[in-house]
């Protein structure tokens, strides 16, 4: 036990060099910082400085330390410094060192969280105190008190807080670990690269191999650092596209339900219009009819007054008084009367036609008002041009089905026909509007479908559809379906179930749209580009055939 300190020494805590391992500078900063967390240190509480105020007389206590000890004081009267014994005849204003504030904030920041760690100082025997550095020498932990005693000769070796000494020693010769085997990647004493298994292996010493890991740690890192900043802007990126995928649903989503607002509300005009239509008939024919039905009825009641004094006369026993009763009259003429106004009633019925005419109209009017705006022209039918198949291609009589042949057809040589692959495009071309196209490609083992630029090569490599920078297609083998644009290939997930293809163009938009037309309809990709040419339809046939399948429409899908 040291007497003047006041604390236990390791017994080979004598004078000496630096220890190994630890830097002679790295020792003093710690001694310092020590020196320094000594005079952080609150009297009151013995605890480092929270909020720390000062008296007159130039001491700094914590603040609620010295409110509560100024509170103890209040009943005597008199107010005095717990370092000093100043009086004060008031309570003393506190007032905030901000200054030493400061200094205790970079002091906290600066310093590990030792108690943190778990590792407490191994001679301090009455309490826990937390220790700032361990020695693998002593196979002890140390405070800062007991820091600034310990000894630094070679032998003893410093280092962070740790319960793990073991792990810094030679299992086999209980030595500490000095070296770096470059060849076995392990640690190793002085022993061990004398003899044993590690004898003859290149070694570094721990702080030169340390900080060659951590150089190409620290490559790494800036490699991370340079994907997690790419990936950063891809996420951004798919932020910004679900963003604006969001934006135009909600845009679509309002412009349906404005749009089925507006149909509901045309279908009630037109319903109360036909309706009407119906009560307008309806009355127009039973206004004659009630009043023919009055008129019959009073010629009922006459009828039955004429046949009671028929039946009267009938019953009469007196001849004399039979005879001289007044004529009842001849009822032929009213009877051929009734006949006719019945047959002019009777025809009479509501104009169905005129009906139907009315609501086929109205809705007729509806469904123009909703695809006024997407119509351009009439829809026309899509023929391929036979001047641009290749020899190999059989196209049909209605410009409809394009057959592979394996006999050459006697095609004339044109400067647009396909010259190596077995290709054909259509006579029609788009540069504006939205249009949409069919194909049947059940009878085909290998396709491509979709649209090239006039100006497509017709030669080489760069003639293929899809091969260029001028062409989009959907490519189809066996059970798989792909898409392709400027020699740049995707596999799609899924084939084409229904052996219907749907190609949908809007030129503006900027967008090729492929669907599979199954049910329901499936989208299968779309390729976005800044159009600069007519846009002409185009297939390319391996084996069997392909079809165009009926018209194609400019109107919104």
């Amino acid at each position: 036990m040291n007497g003047m300190l006041g604390v236990a020494v390791c017994s080979t805590c004598a004078g000496g060099e630096a220890s190994a391992g630890q830097q002679p500078e790295t020792i003093t900063l710690r001694m310092a910082s020590a020196d320094l967390r000594k005079e952080l240190d609150c009297s009151i509480c013995l605890s480092i400085y929270t909020d720390p105020v000062t008296l007159r007389c130039g001491h700094n206590f914590c603040r609620l330390c010295i409110d509560q000890v100024l509170d103890t004081q209040e009943g005597a009267g008199v107010y005095s410094c717990p370092e000093c014994r100043e009086e004060f005849q008031e309570r003393p204003a506190l007032q905030r060192n901000i200054t030493l504030c400061n200094i205790v904030e970079s002091f906290r920041s600066a310093q590990p969280d030792q108690e943190g760690t778990g590792v407490f100082c191994t001679y301090c025997i009455h309490s826990p105190v937390p220790a700032v550095m361990s020695c693998l020498h002593c196979d002890a932990s140390l405070c800062y008190n007991h820091l600034r005693v310990h000894s630094k000769s070679p032998e003893h070796v410093l280092c962070d807080p740790t319960t793990s000494l073991e792990n810094r020693k030679c299992s086999v010769h209980r030595e500490l670990y000095k070296y770096y085997c470059t060849v076995d990647s392990a640690c190793i004493c002085v022993s061990c690269s004398l003899a044993g298994d590690h004898q003859g292996h290149k070694v570094q010493m721990l702080d030169e191999a340390s900080e060659k890991k951590k150089q190409k740690l620290r490559n790494d890192l800036q490699e991370v650092i340079s994907k997690t900043e790419k990936t950063e802007k891809e996420v951004q990126s798919l932020q910004e596209n679900k963003r604006k995928v969001h934006e135009k649903s909600s845009g679509v989503t309002e412009r349906v339900t404005a749009l089925f607002r507006d149909l509901r509300s045309q279908l009630d005009d037109l319903e109360k219009r036909v309706l009407r239509e119906v009560s307008k008939q309806e009355e127009e024919l039973s206004l004659p009819l009630s009043v023919f039905i009055q008129q019959l009825e009073i010629k009922k009641a006459e009828l039955s007054r004429k046949m009671c004094h028929i039946e009267e006369l009938c019953n009469m026993t007196d001849p004399l008084t039979v005879l001289q009763e007044s004529h009842t009259g001849d009822l032929c003429d009213t009877e051929e009367g009734d006949k006719e106004d019945r047959e002019r009633h009777d025809g009479r019925d509501l104009d169905v036609a005129l009906i139907s005419h009315t609501l086929y109209t109205g809705l007729s009017d509806i469904i123009a008002g909703i695809t006024g705006g997407c119509i351009i022209q009439e829809a026309t039918d899509l023929l391929l041009d036979i001047n641009t198949a290749h020899y190999y291609l059989h196209v049909s009589d209605d410009m409809k089905i394009v057959s592979r042949s394996h006999i050459g057809q006697n095609y004339p040589q044109t400067p647009k026909r396909s010259q190596r692959y077995a290709q054909v495009i259509s006579r029609q071309s788009f540069s504006s509007g939205r249009h949409y196209w069919e194909v049947d490609v059940s009878k085909s083992e290998g396709c491509r479908v979709g649209m090239c630029y006039p100006s497509i090569a017709r030669r080489g490599e760069e003639s293929l559809i899809g091969g260029n920078n001028k062409s989009w297609c959907l490519l189809r083998y066996i059970n798989q379906c792909y898409v392709g644009h400027d020699k740049k290939v995707i596999e799609l997930p899924d084939d084409v179930s229904s052996n219907r293809v749907r190609i949908y163009l809007d030129y503006e938009a900027g967008r090729l749209s492929f669907y599979d037309l199954c049910d329901p309809i499936r989208h299968l990709h779309t390729f976005t580009a800044n159009f600069t040419e007519p846009l002409h339809a185009a297939l390319l046939v391996e084996e069997g055939s392909i079809k165009i399948c009926g018209k194609r429409s400019n109107q919104e899908m």
